[in-house]
This record gives structure tokens, C-alpha cells and sequence, in this order.
């Protein structure tokens, strides 16, 4: 398992990520120390620029050595402290332009100091003269710093540009500007309550605090480091503490006093200074890292959002906006009327209550004074009533639900029952497909949409056609269904083989028209071309199927989508999330639109905090999602026990020597042009590049785009393809082979054809009527080789006569693999299904296959970002990727 290790530089953002281990990426080899004993020993090592480590070490998992999983811990500390906006700017020794870290409150100090002593040996292995390892806190501040100093640069000069400047004139203005953090201690204010008792007035004064920094238990007044009688503090603490106030002055300006007293320990404050501090001050004290305390004998008020609904029942396709009030509370219990008057009347930031005395900020006696709260719609109110909070004008609150509205989250929170089989149904559906019933039952009659999320071919089709039954015993109306232009057939034969009492139409083709019938069938193409005709017709139910081709929002077939109105609308998908969680919030605004907010508004709140691992956020985000999404697994207990097992295995196959010799003459062709170009045309030849190599590997004639190609004897996976189809079809097996390319698809059609071997080819282009003719021909066992398109056929379509999928070149996401193998592992296979992938050895795709199976740090960026994220790698990088071994 490769190690990781910290090179601290002169300025900070040149330091270096050292990677050495097994296996080895050698750019260079140095000492190490930190052997066995301690002993300095060579090894052969990597070394990262901070920008490019960042991204490996962010994608690390539990697999990855203790020393990558520290250094990710650093990472995503300092990555924390660069968003709170904790930078300042300094002059380093060599006199060079830097930003750090800093100032540090009490919970940063102690989280370094915690990465420091957790540090294991391995992460401070170092080139050394010596055998000793260089000291945890410096290393760890060293690197925080380096993430410091590489992040805010996106320009040129000083603290802008990424190349070092010499700024030796600056170093008393950054000296200045840092005054009080560096220093051996750090300061805080206690609001000091002791002489509310013994005066009517209820003045506050405001005590300064000293911490020692090489140990947080270490805390006196400044008083008594002034006088001597503190214990523990440095020689240099006194000036150190004089510093750190008048530091603290700049941020809040009534401080100042302090600087004119012989001491700097204490300042009476008057109410003018004490509601400032109250509403403002306090926060930017906060945001420059010193902490206000307040004494136990001073309580402070609650506030919370009360919401409860009232009105023409909950829908979030289009009601009145809930009314949201605000509650004023002290000690748990909310005020009277009487104690929010007198509390709205008092001008003061002290305020005797209940016979204690209270702080009061502004923002609390507006909210007495005035607690009727601006309206939110139905799903901000339900979203805060599942996760217990909203955000008001950019302020995050807690809410209480009350009355309908805690009696909705109530029947959304708790377990899906059973539901009936409804009337003219024919099949006998399983548990779980009941329950899915019951739970798209009750969200639909509540108005809300909803995303059923189960694994391909766990029959969500059915499920959708009781739903639908369900619901037209009601008289709610027709059902819409937007599917894939592939699956057109599968839900008219769906409908017809399980609720042959429903009128079906297909609104598709040239002479399409709307008629009477209970569900009518059309796809995203033809939705997109008549939005307004599919609008102006009143549907009960708007159903959109493989609802991943609506991911992208900002999509024409996603916006003509949205304009279909439906009193009831849901998504079906075996993949809510592809890459990113923007894809599931683009599937949930269309089922329930406001749930998660704007895009923006997401990303800020949910998406963001996620992905860079706040647990407390994605324990939020299950609350508001879990009620609206319904995701069940083959391999979760009782849901297809009947399933046969389903075996992966990669076939590695040789290239010939005709692939192996044009498969490096375009690496270094084109590595060449790479490293000439930038910008979009540097990114345009890595991706050709990374094209025109998977086609090598598949064969020759697909690179070269051989009008007459001779196909046998020049690939090696055709080759390996021959041989397992001459073992499948010796057994009497059916098998699926799928290939991201129809050019490919086309020439294994005409080797298969010259080899006599039963066939059939669907694509993108094959039209409508005949995917449905190849579809049944395959099922009833009249072609033994079905030649696929990943993208057009790899969703949707029941294969289960298959029991053998061919995977001919890999995908960059495994979950797009993952589909299009459900076409034959899902409900109604009867026989264990063999999956093989072919990976070309010493490859790209042997390289792309590794990193997908470990999923560390590359593997991650492929996941999310595809080839795109690989159009980033360094020259360096993508040469060790696409370098033929």
C-alpha cells in the first residue's frame, strides 16, 4: 500500500505530497526516514504539488495506508479553515508572498493539536540527514498552511499568482496585520454578570481571558498574567496578551478602551456597546477567532420557528404558503403574551424575566414585538418539519411542527404498509412490491410526487400499473408515462399482460395524436417536441420512467418535462445518483418541486457540506429525502431471494502485436502534442487521446475506420469474444454484448456473420417497431447473440433469456455496467448469470479497471467526473495512465 508523507517548502505552496510504497511511481528517490529502528533508508518515491495532491488525497477511502487516511484528515481540516475564511497574509523567511492559516479559535487549535499527537510515523517520513522524525505539530501546521497558501490564487502578483514573488516590503505590513496570532497565547471575553444583583441598572463588564497555547487547560484573566499570580504562562505572555487585544480592537471597535487602561483587563460596557455586541460584534469577534462567554447567572432566550398549517391540505404541486411564527422561549417554556410585550417595550440588552436576568439581541425583540414570520411554500414547510430546521433571510432556525403539519410528517416518516392488490390486476405481486403500492399510494393522495428507486428488474413497472389501478378507482384520470423510446413496447405488453382491462395509446410517430385512454405511452423526444400539447391535456398521474435522462435540469427534455402539469408525478430509476447529488435533486424538483430549494441553494446547503464529509448535514439530508424515495436492493433480505447468483469476472486478453504497435505509436504521438497545447486544446487531444486508444484495444479496423476490414486475427478480444461464445453456445446459452460504440457493434456484426453465428444488432438508430421485433426474437430464443449499444440498450429492456453479459469495453462509471447487466439479472431469471468484462493487459483499460475496482484516488475523479476529469492529469499522470507496460 502506497505511504504518504509532507515536504514543508519556502513559500508554503510549493511544499510537496511524497507517495512511495507499492506500487511504485518513482519521479525521483530520496532518504527516508522512518524505516525499521529509524534508519535512513533509499526508496524510490513520487512527489505531488500540494493542487494535485489535494484531489488524491480527498478521494482516499478506508483501503488507502494510515498515513494517506492522516494526511486526508489534514486536508479536509484546512480545506475547512480556507472556507470559514480563516487566511492571513505574511512574508515568509525567504522573504516570499504567503497566505496561512489562521487565527485559529479553540476548536481549531485543539484539532491540529489532535492531528499532531494521531500522527503516525509513516507521515513524517522525510528525507533526513539523520534518523530522527521531525517534530507532528510543526509538520501538521506546515501543511495546513500549504492548502492556505495554493487555494485563494487564481490571478497574477503578489497573494494572487501561483508563482512565488519577492515581497520583502511587506513584512511589517503582514506582521501588522497578524499582530496577536502567533503569539504563545490567545484571548477571550467573559461577559462577567456578578454585579447584575447588586445593580438595578443590570450593567455588564467585560472580562479578558488569556489561553496558553501550548496547553488549552492552561486559562487565567488577563489580570492575574498581568500581576504574576497565573502560573504557566511564558515570560513573553504579558505582551503576547497586549497584542492579542489590540488585535481584538480592530474587530470590535468599543475594545479599544481597554487599550487606553494601565491594564487591558476589564471595560464596563453601557447597553449601546452591549447590543452591539449582542447583534454584531460578538459575530465578527467570532469570525477572527476570539470567543465571547457568557456567565451562567445571565440566561439567554430561544427562538424557534413554529409552523402548523392550516388551509386546502398539503401539496407541494401548488397550494397556499404556510404561515410561520415565531416562539420566544426562556428556560424551554414559551413566553406569554404579557412577558412578549413587556419584552417588545424594553429597550435594553438586559431584561429582568421570571426573576432572572435575560440577554436580549434585537432579532429577539423583533420577533416578540412581531411574531408572524414571512410564509414559506408547502415544501420549505414539510423540508423544515423533517429535518427540524429552514433557513430564514440566509439565518439557519429551528422549527417546531405543529397541527397538520406535524401530523403530514408523521404519515411520511413512518413505514410503508402493504397495500391491497386494487381490482383488475392480474399479477400476484410480491411483499415489497405491495408496499411500494401503499407508499406511492399515500404520497400521491397526499399531493406530494415521489422516486421509486428500486434495482433494475425488481418490477417497479408493475408496481406503477397497480398504482395507476389504485388510483383510477378513484377517478383521478389518465396516467402519462415518459419512458425511453426502447421501452415503449415493454410497458404496452407491461399493461397488457398485467391489466388487460386498460385502454392503452402510444403518442409516438408521425401521425401521433391524443385520444381517449387510460395510459398513454410516449418518450422524451416526442415530450420535448409537444410539451404543449401533452400540457394542455388533464392527466391524474405524469409517471417519468428511467428517470435519469432528466438529471441534467437545465436539458430541454428536463424543462418541457416540468411544464406538464399533474396533480401527482413520479420517477422511476434504478440510479438516482449517477455522479453527483445535483443529479438527485434534479429528480426530486420535478417529483416535488421546492423540496430541496434552488440548485444553489442545495449545493450550499447539502450537496457541498456532503461531499466534503459533514456527516451531521447528510443525517439531515436522509430525514427530508428518506419520505419522498424509495430504494430497495436485489441483495437487501427478502427482496428476491429467488434470484440466481450472478458471477463477475474480468477476462484479461493480450493485445497482438498489430494493437500493441499502434496502441504506443498514438501514446507517443500524441503525449507529444499534449505536452505543446493548454487549455481547451490540451483537454480536446487528452480526450481524443483516451478515445482513440480504447478503439485500439477493441481493434485495429475500428481506429483506422476500415471501409473493408479483415476483422479475424488482429484483436485479441475478439479472439477471447470467440472463444466464450463458442462455450455459451455449445451449452445452449444466450448471451449479451455490450459496447459503448455502434462502429464496434457494426464490425463484431459482420465477424459474427461471417462466422455463422445467429445475431441481432440494436442501437440508437434502430427505430422503434424493430427493437421491439429484435426484443421478442432474443426472449423466444431465435437469436443466441444479441449485440447491444451501452447507451440505447442499457436500461429498460427485460433480457433475461440471457444468461451470459459481455461487457466488450469498459464504461468509465461501474453503475452504467451495473444496468445494463440488470437487463438479464432481474425478476424472471431462472439461471445463474456469468458477467465478463474484456480488459486489454498493460493498458489504459487495465489501468482504468484497477482504479475502478479499489476506487481510490483517480478512481473517484473517473466516477464523477469521467473522461472530463481525466483531460486534468499532468502530462506526468496521464503518461503513467495511458502508458502501454
Amino acid at each position: 500500500m502506497r505511504e504518504a508523507s509532507f515536504l514543508p517548502a519556502d513559500p508554503p505552496r510549493t511544499g510537496t505530497l511524497v507517495l512511495w510504497g507499492d506500487p511504485p511511481a518513482p519521479t525521483g528517490s530520496l532518504g527516508i526516514a522512518g524505516g525499521p529502528g529509524g534508519v535512513v533508508r533509499p526508496e524510490p518515491v513520487r512527489l505531488v504539488e500540494i493542487g494535485d495532491a489535494l484531489p488524491l488525497l480527498l478521494a482516499a477511502d478506508d483501503t488507502a495506508a494510515g498515513s494517506v487516511l492522516f494526511w486526508a484528515a489534514a486536508a479536509r481540516t484546512a480545506l475547512g479553515l480556507v472556507a470559514r475564511g480563516r487566511l492571513l497574509p505574511g512574508v515568509t523567511a525567504g522573504g516570499w508572498d504567503a497566505w496561512r492559516a489562521g487565527p485559529l479559535d479553540a476548536a481549531d487549535a485543539d484539532r491540529l493539536r489532535a492531528l499532531a499527537a494521531a500522527m503516525p510515523a509513516q507521515a513524517r517520513a522525510v528525507p533526513a540527514d539523520g534518523t530522527l522524525l521531525p517534530a507532528a505539530a510543526p509538520l501538521v501546521r506546515a501543511f495546513v498552511d500549504a492548502v492556505a497558501d495554493h487555494l485563494p490564487r487564481s490571478g497574477d502578483g503578489p497573494y494572487a499568482g501561483t508563482a512565488p514573488v519577492a515581497v520583502p516590503e511587506l513584512r511589517d505590513w503582514a506582521a501588522e496585520a497578524a499582530a496577536g496570532v502567533d503569539a504563545g497565547v490567545r484571548v477571550s471575553l467573559r461577559l462577567d454578570g456578578l454585579r447584575l444583583d447588586g445593580d438595578p441598572a443590570g450593567r455588564l463588564r467585560l472580562v479578558v481571558q488569556v489561553h496558553a497555547l501550548h496547553d488549552p487547560t492552561r486559562l487565567a484573566d488577563l489580570a492575574d498574567v498581568w500581576s504574576g499570580a497565573a502560573v504557566g504562562f511564558g515570560p513573553d505572555a504579558r505582551v503576547d496578551a497586549l497584542r492579542a487585544v489590540r488585535r481584538a480592537a480592530r474587530f470590535w471597535a468599543p475594545l479599544e478602551q481597554l487599550l487606553t487602561r494601565t491594564v487591558p483587563d476589564e471595560a464596563d460596557l453601557d447597553d449601546v456597546d452591549l447590543a452591539d455586541l449582542l447583534d454584531s460584534g460578538g459575530a465578527a469577534l467570532a469570525e477572527a477567532g476570539i470567543s465571547v462567554h457568557r456567565p451562567r447567572d445571565l440566561t439567554s432566550l430561544q427562538t424557534q420557528v413554529v409552523a402548523g398549517g392550516a388551509g386546502r391540505g398539503p401539496s407541494l404541486l401548488g397550494t397556499d404558503p404556510f404561515r410561520l411564527d415565531w416562539e420566544v422561549a426562556l428556560g424551554g417554556t414559551p413566553l406569554t403574551p404579557d412577558e412578549r410585550d413587556e419584552l417588545a417595550r424594553s429597550h435594553r440588552p438586559v431584561v429582568r424575566l421570571r426573576g432572572e436576568w435575560v440577554l436580549v439581541d434585537s432579532a429577539t425583540r423583533r420577533r416578540a414585538a412581531n411574531p408572524v414570520a414571512p410564509p414559506v411554500p408547502v415544501a420549505a414547510a414539510l423540508g423544515a418539519a423533517l429535518t427540524g430546521e429552514i433557513d430564514l433571510d440566509g439565518t439557519r432556525v429551528a422549527v417546531r411542527a405543529t397541527g397538520r403539519l406535524a401530523e403530514l410528517r408523521e404519515k411520511l416518516t413512518a413505514a410503508p404498509e402493504p397495500d391491497a392488490a386494487p381490482d383488475g390486476l392480474t399479477a400476484v405481486l410480491r411483499d415489497y412490491q405491495l408496499r411500494g403500492v401503499g407508499w406511492l399510494h399515500r404520497m400521491t393522495s397526499l399531493g406530494l410526487g415521489a422516486c421509486l428507486a428500486d434495482d433494475m428488474g425488481l418490477g417497479k413497472t408493475v408496481t406503477l400499473i397497480a398504482l395507476h389501478l389504485r388510483r383510477a378507482a378513484l377517478g383521478t384520470g389518465a396516467t402519462l408515462v415518459v419512458c425511453p423510446a426502447s421501452l415503449l413496447g415493454n410497458w404496452e405488453r407491461e399493461i397488457g399482460r398485467f391489466a388487460p382491462g386498460l385502454a392503452v395509446a402510444r403518442y409516438h410517430g408521425p401521425d401521433r395524436a391524443l385520444g381517449a385512454a387510460d395510459v398513454v405511452l410516449t418518450t422524451y423526444a416526442t415530450m420535448r417536441l409537444d410539451a404543449e400539447v401533452l400540457a394542455a391535456h388533464g392527466w391524474g398521474l405524469v409517471v417519468a420512467d428511467e428517470a435519469q435522462h432528466v438529471k441534467n435540469a437545465g436539458s430541454g427534455t428536463a424543462r418541457a418535462l416540468r411544464t406538464i402539469p399533474s396533480p401527482a408525478r413520479v420517477a422511476l430509476t434504478g440510479t438516482p445518483v449517477e455522479n453527483d447529488l445535483d443529479e438527485l435533486w434534479a429528480i426530486l424538483d420535478w417529483a416535488t418541486p421546492g423540496l430541496l430549494g434552488t440548485r444553489a441553494g442545495f449545493r450550499r446547503r447539502w450537496s457541498d457540506p456532503i461531499a466534503s464529509g459533514d456527516t451531521d448535514a447528510a443525517a439531515r439530508f436522509a430525514r427530508l429525502i428518506g419520505p419522498f424515495l424509495l430504494r430497495r436492493r436485489k441483495s437487501d433480505p427478502g427482496i428476491a431471494p429467488e434470484l440466481p447468483r450472478k458471477t463477475e469476472t474480468d477476462r484479461p486478453v493480450a493485445l497482438t502485436p498489430e494493437q500493441a504497435g499502434l496502441y504506443a505509436a498514438v501514446v507517443d504521438d500524441t503525449l507529444a502534442r499534449i505536452a505543446a497545447a493548454d487549455g481547451t486544446a490540451r483537454r480536446g487531444l487528452v480526450l481524443g487521446l483516451l478515445t482513440a486508444l480504447k478503439q485500439v484495444c477493441n481493434h485495429p479496423a475500428q481506429y483506422a475506420h476500415e471501409a473493408e476490414p479483415v476483422l479475424a486475427g488482429r484483436s485479441g478480444k475478439v479472439e477471447l469474444l470467440d472463444e466464450l461464445l463458442d462455450t455459451i453456445l455449445a451449452e445452449g446459452g444466450s448471451v449479451l454484448v455490450f459496447t459503448q460504440y455502434v462502429a464496434m457493434a457494426r464490425l463484431l456484426e459482420r465477424h459474427l456473420a461471417d462466422r455463422g453465428i445467429g445475431h441481432a444488432l440494436l442501437h440508437g438508430g434502430t427505430p422503434v417497431p424493430r427493437r421491439e421485433e429484435l426484443v421478442d426474437a432474443f426472449q423466444r430464443g431465435e437469436t443466441p447473440v444479441f449485440l447491444l449499444s451501452l447507451k440505447a440498450a442499457g436500461t429498460g429492456l427485460n433480457l433475461t433469456r440471457a444468461d451470459h453479459v459481455v461487457h466488450y469495453d469498459r464504461w468509465w462509471n461501474p453503475a452504467v455496467e451495473d444496468q445494463a447487466t440488470d437487463r438479464a439479472y432481474r425478476i424472471g431469471q431462472t439461471r445463474p448469470v456469468q458477467v465478463h468484462r474484456l480488459i486489454t493487459e498493460g493498458t489504459l483499460e487495465d489501468r482504468i479497471a484497477t482504479l475502478l475496482e479499489t476506487k481510490r484516488a483517480l478512481a473517484d475523479a473517473v466516477l464523477t467526473g469521467g473522461e472530463a476529469a481525466l483531460s486534468e492529469l499532468s502530462d506526468a499522470d496521464l503518461a503513467e495512465l495511458v502508458g502501454l507496460r
